[in-house]
């Protein structure tokens, strides 16, 4: 990506939330198209696939389902675009967690129709961007794939976002908690953001306001969550997951974190059953280590991670058997060319990547043992 001067901010179209949006998603939709591809998995399907189809039928929305098969590959997204093509689809919709709804988006660039987005999860801040993450059939990362727009629409119901399970927003919070240690370490090294850009002060000023409302909601959603119920905590929260940390990463940079979450991609093994928010939770606490954060301030991350269940040690991060070879091979991988970890301050090795993610361990194990907690 050429270095450049200009500022670029980029966002969605429309963003709806609240509670029983769903019903709503027809008027929304059928400004976008009236024949739409539904990319959707029957787990999805089964919660709220019933509501969203007499809301699109309301409206005069035609649509076919297409069973989304788990993984956001390249295999997937022409799979999908050869059955949208075949429809003459004007409009695809991504109903689901990250992996559909990046898939939704790659279909959508290639057929060149509108692009509608529900998550069923505030796990990530994949919904409002204009790029997907790329895996291959096995959920190694591949790549970002960048699009010639954000999403149209993206519409996000807490009502059913409450009904997930918690684990879920915890993963969206720790992925949301990246955005700012990201986003100002890009800003400080004057690297571009993801819309090949370097951020406006809105873009800088989303990002520091994410991390604000999440320190402070955080476990209040939370419990909400546990509670399956929407309060002004949770939809601040579920709004911080999906808007501010869109908005923020996108329009402010990535760095450190996203990249060794990246290469935890490349081993094998337990880490897969791990959420990429549980991963850049790792990540993000690596990269405040190799920004020389002070003490106090790391252990505010370390405390809200460890009361949200994150894992913040190697035996939480399914790699306290992993080689040191392991370890190198998520180092080198962190920091391929084209990587995010470039967009520091500071050039890294592998070595010091690697010390990193130790420290991060030996720093959390050393708190809990300073609060009482055990492993």
């Amino acid at each position: 990506m050429p270095v450049t001067n200009e500022k670029v901010f980029i966002s969605p179209g429309r963003y709806v939330q609240g509670e029983g949006v769903t019903a709503r998603a027809g008027h929304y939709v059928s400004a976008l198209g009236k024949t739409a591809l539904l990319i959707a998995d029957d787990v999805v399907w089964k919660i709220a696939g019933e509501q969203l189809s007499a809301s699109l039928e309301g409206e005069g929305v035609s649509f076919e389902r297409a069973v989304f098969e788990g993984e956001a590959s390249n295999r997937e997204i022409d799979r999908l675009v050869e059955l949208g093509r075949k429809q003459q689809a004007d409009v695809i919709i991504g109903f689901g967690g990250g992996k559909a709804i990046d898939t939704a988006k790659g279909v959508a660039e290639k057929l060149e129709a509108a692009c509608a987005i529900l998550p069923t999860t505030a796990s990530t801040d994949a919904p409002t961007s204009a790029l997907s993450v790329i895996y291959s059939d096995d959920g190694e990362f591949e790549s970002y794939r960048f699009y010639s727009k954000n999403p149209d629409l993206v519409l996000v119901d807490t009502g059913i976002i409450c009904k997930a399970p918690p684990r879920f927003l915890a993963s969206g919070i720790a992925d949301a908690l990246a955005t700012w240690v990201e986003a100002r370490a890009a800003i400080r090294a004057n690297a571009n953001n993801m819309a090949g850009g370097k951020a406006t002060l809105l873009g800088a000023t989303i990002g520091e306001k994410c991390e604000d409302i999440l320190f402070e909601h955080a476990m209040l959603a939370y419990q909400a969550n546990e509670a399956q119920i929407v309060t002004p905590s949770f939809e601040a929260v579920v709004e911080a997951n999906t808007l501010l940390s869109g908005l923020g990463f996108e329009s402010g940079g990535l760095a450190a974190a996203h990249a060794i979450h990246n290469g935890f991609t490349a081993l094998h093994g337990e880490i897969h059953n791990l959420t990429h928010g549980e991963k850049v939770a790792y990540g993000t606490v690596a990269q405040l280590i190799l920004d020389q954060t002070p003490q106090a301030e790391l252990e505010e991350y370390l405390d809200l991670y460890i009361a949200l269940g994150l894992p913040v040690t190697l035996k939480a991060l399914k790699l306290d058997q992993a080689s040191e070879e392991d370890l190198y091979r998520v180092a080198e991988a962190a920091l391929k060319e084209g990587e995010s970890s470039h967009n520091l301050a500071y050039e890294l090795t592998p070595k010091q990547v690697v010390h990193a993610i130790k420290a991060v361990d030996a720093h959390a194990r050393a708190f809990m043992a300073k609060v009482g907690l055990g492993e």
